[in-house]
């Protein structure tokens, strides 16, 4: 199924062309159709899978067949992303494929200057890229109204919600007057996420292209069991054993990707960073050396799971568990796209063998064990045994979105359900 075939503007079909955009993917060929139509839509969909298209192109057309323009000061098109990587990457491929039109594409997120991205505010934007905490602080300043917003995208929606964003997110909500069309992309689904899109769905098609919370079929998993303080040596020993070219590792802090990249270099291994403490300008630069093979190793902590597009990425490695099983999803959710073989590589401690066991049941599938001759961890059998004789390791699940979230008391419960009551009345 081409794209042309879609009744797309031929400017919009030629920019796609270039973009070397020739059939439909899965998510593509169920989700275009019925965003065309102006369903909301529910969409679980693992990353690679060209989810930006399928959301994007719907808004982009509607948009072009309107013949409307921005206000000033005002946006008509709203997708919201949870990190500054992915707001940036969507932004680009949205202004790819409107090359050829006049519609005008904006993104705004934090690690840039409020005030260039005022300036672009002033004009108006067709299509806005935000990420919700610097967007509510643009709508507080009144730097931009989304009164009249015509479509709403939530990407990585489930990520929005582990990274705490929902009360910036029913506040956004609030100034929205009109009943925008809403749809919601995610890779994982959980039971905050399913309420959510009750909230603030009106009548979703539920569109899914593989199991929910699922790896793609062309991705290998092997868990290497190793000690916490070899990790950094058998690191570097399969790197220089397997002559890896590309490897993008995960860590779950930033003081252990500071020290990992530290003991690369003294191996000889060339190896960037990429944190929240790095600055933007930092952190793409570290990408540009990764993509471009100046640099070999890319030691990233999961503020870069999302919104990283790199072409046939080989291997990705959890140097630690991920806190979330969710989110080993998305970590290895780099490699392994558009049908390229990929290669998802575990240390796994045996404090961490828990979330092993999480990982394989979220994603139903055992995952294949290698121990690397000398790095063999001590006393591993003799503590999974154990583990093995309590129910609470064969029962425990996993931490929750959102897990470190403060009870709230009556009050605060009231004002939350009357702005979800506020928000759905203008959904009808």
């Amino acid at each position: 199924m081409s794209f042309s075939s879609q009744g797309f503007a031929p400017e919009l079909v030629k920019a796609l062309t270039e973009c070397g955009y020739e059939k439909l993917t899965p998510i593509q060929q169920k989700a275009i159709p019925m965003a065309r139509k102006g369903h909301d839509i529910f969409a679980t969909a693992q990353t690679g899978t060209g989810k930006t298209a399928a959301f994007s192109l719907p808004v982009i057309q509607h948009l072009l067949n309107s013949g409307k323009k921005a206000s000033r000061g005002t946006a008509r098109g709203l997708i919201l992303a949870p990190t500054r990587e992915l707001a940036a990457q969507i932004a680009q491929n949205i202004k790819d494929y409107v090359k050829y039109t006049d519609l005008s594409v904006s993104a705004v997120y934090g690690g840039n200057k409020m005030s260039s991205q005022v300036r672009q505010l002033e004009l108006g934007v067709d299509i806005l890229v935000a990420t919700p905490g610097r967007l509510e602080e643009h709508l507080e300043a009144g730097n931009v109204s989304i009164a009249n917003l015509e479509f709403l995208v939530f990407d990585e929606a489930d990520r929005i919600l582990d990274m705490g964003f929902i009360n910036a997110v029913r506040k956004i909500m609030l100034d929205v007057e009109t009943s925008p069309q809403i749809m919601m992309f995610s890779a994982t689904t959980s039971t905050q996420l399913n309420q959510l899109s009750v909230d603030i769905l009106r009548k979703p098609k539920r569109i899914s292209v593989e199991r929910e919370n699922s790896t793609a079929a062309t991705v290998g998993h092997v868990v290497y069991p190793v000690d916490q303080e070899r990790k950094t040596e058998l690191l570097s020993e399969l790197i220089g054993r397997k002559n890896w070219r590309q490897v993008l590792v995960f860590v779950n802090y930033k003081e252990t990707a500071n020290d990992v990249v530290k003991e690369l270099k003294l191996d000889g291994i060339k190896a960037v960073l990429c944190h929240g403490d790095k600055a933007q300008s930092a952190r793409r630069r570290a990408l540009d050396d990764f993509k471009e093979g100046r640099a070999r190793v890319m030691v990233a902590t999961d503020v870069a799971a999302r919104g990283l597009d790199i072409e046939d990425l080989p291997h990705v490695i959890n140097y630690d568990m991920p806190f979330l099983a969710e989110d080993y999803v998305h970590r290895i959710g780099r490699t392994g796209r558009a049908g390229k073989q990929g290669h998802a590589i575990s240390f796994v401690n045996r404090e961490e063998e828990l979330t092993v066991v999480q990982v394989e049941k979220l994603i139903q599938q055992r995952i294949r064990r290698v121990e690397q001759p000398g790095y063999e961890p001590k006393k591993r059998d003799a503590y999974i045994e154990k583990l093995n004789t309590k129910s609470a390791y064969k029962n425990r699940q996993g931490r929750k979105n959102n897990a470190n979230e403060e009870p709230q008391d009556q009050a605060s419960a009231e004002r939350r359900l009357t702005m979800m009551k506020r928000i759905k009345n203008r959904r009808k």
